[in-house]
């Protein structure tokens, strides 16, 4: 399926943002995601499903000064 990540358009076989993470090898530290403008906690990415067109932001804390 076609999703929009970031303003990118990719190509995912990802069922759920659980899933998405893992194809994107994003850590569980430190990284948020939010799904159509909702920030998605970490205890739903299992649950929440993945439509084709959906619109994600992925967000990574980033150390330092």
């Amino acid at each position: 399926m076609k999703l929009k990540i970031n303003g990118k358009e990719v190509e995912s076989a990802a069922k759920n943002i659980a899933e998405l993470s893992v194809e994107l090898a994003l850590t569980q530290q430190g990284t948020a995601i939010a799904l159509n403008s909702r920030i998605i906690p970490r205890t739903e990415w299992e649950t929440t499903a993945l439509e084709d067109g959906a619109d994600l932001f992925v967000i990574k804390a980033a150390y330092g000064g």
